[in-house]
């Protein structure tokens, strides 16, 4: 087996431009994959700048962001604002159902990830707007809300902010990992939901929470989940890092 390459031999621009065809950010971005894949760029190893990887390889700028970018788009590398960019962990892109109503713990254990979280809030408020008219609470009513940043493999992949009327939940205190499984031991485990996705920009402060760039792509989910007799019982708003996460939905087509 060969052996590989270090850094500045495998970026040097005639390594770069000898590796395969195309254009000149895909050769860049293919050395930097290859560099990935053999280790020589391991785990939370740091890339270097972009300035020094143009200088390395007679490239411009212009062309290592956008091969540095399609690593950062396909979950390769990951920015951290402020820090620079880095190898990232390989738990791979998490395919998330459309279909099932699940909880990120549930989800996360299949896969034999282990996750921890990270309390933001816990309490019991009175209900904003959004809250009340989700949950068909009245202005005297309380929501318990549950605001915490969700981790597997030591990466921060969401933000999940969820209220429940507090009926259903009256001290948050006690929910230790998952909501849903708190909510089943008062046999009030959500039965199904509607979900909206939309595609947004992070702003600064959750940027800083799932450590990525300010401006970068993250999924956002808002769902209001039912029992089975029909009350509406959750309203969450979360965001998913767009490098993370790819939501599958099963079709079918009707019969006619």
């Amino acid at each position: 087996m060969d052996k590989p390459l270090d850094i500045r031999t495998a970026l040097s621009p005639e390594h770069v431009r000898s590796t395969g065809e195309g254009p000149l950010y895909m050769r860049l971005r293919r050395v930097l994959d290859e560099m990935i894949a053999n280790g020589r760029l391991d785990q939370g190893h740091a890339l270097p700048t972009e300035r020094d990887i143009a200088e390395m390889t007679g490239l411009s700028r212009v062309t290592v962001r956008k091969a540095v970018d399609d690593l950062v788009k396909s979950g390769q590398l990951m920015r951290r604002r402020g820090s620079g960019t880095f190898v990232a962990s390989q738990i791979g892109r998490v395919e998330q159902s459309l279909s099932k109503l699940t909880s990120f713990t549930e989800d996360m254990a299949r896969r034999g990830l282990v996750t921890r979280s990270v309390w933001l809030n816990r309490g019991v408020y009175s209900p904003s707007p959004d809250e009340t008219m989700a949950l068909g609470l009245t202005i005297d009513d309380r929501v318990a809300r549950f605001e915490r940043l969700r981790i597997a493999a030591d990466t921060p992949l969401a933000i999940e902010r969820a209220a429940i009327a507090s009926e259903y939940m009256p001290d948050p205190e006690t929910v230790t990992s998952s909501l849903y499984e708190a909510l089943g031991r008062r046999q009030a485990r959500p039965y199904r939901a509607t979900q909206r996705i939309s595609a947004r920009k992070v702003d600064d402060e959750d940027a800083r929470l799932l450590d990525i760039a300010v401006g970068d792509a993250v999924l956002q989910i808002e769902r209001v989940s039912y029992l089975a007799s029909g009350r509406a019982i959750e309203f969450t708003r979360s965001i998913y890092r767009g490098d993370a996460y790819d939501f599958v939905a099963e079709l079918r087509i009707q019969e006619s």
